[in-house]
């Protein structure tokens, strides 16, 4: 099922302003339930899952930057 224009839009909202806040807090406690890793080792699981967290929702974001292409040209 494909998304319109529109639909992508308010979902590329709810997924940065509601699910990357929450993927954040998941994150930091499942890395919290380990002892302290070596601040290089720490900074990358947080680049790694700084990455992971947009590999399901690509196909939201795709274009949303762009003009509505719907949209009658005036």
């Amino acid at each position: 099922m494909a998304l319109s224009y529109k639909a992508r839009k308010r979902w590329s909202l709810v997924v940065l302003l509601v699910g990357l806040p929450l993927y954040i807090v998941a994150a930091l406690f499942v890395v919290s339930l380990f002892d302290r890793p070596p601040f290089w080792l720490e900074l990358v699981v947080y680049i790694v899952l700084g990455f992971l967290w947009m590999l399901p929702f690509k196909f939201v974001f795709i274009g949303v930057g762009k003009p509505d292409p719907d949209q009658t040209p005036e």
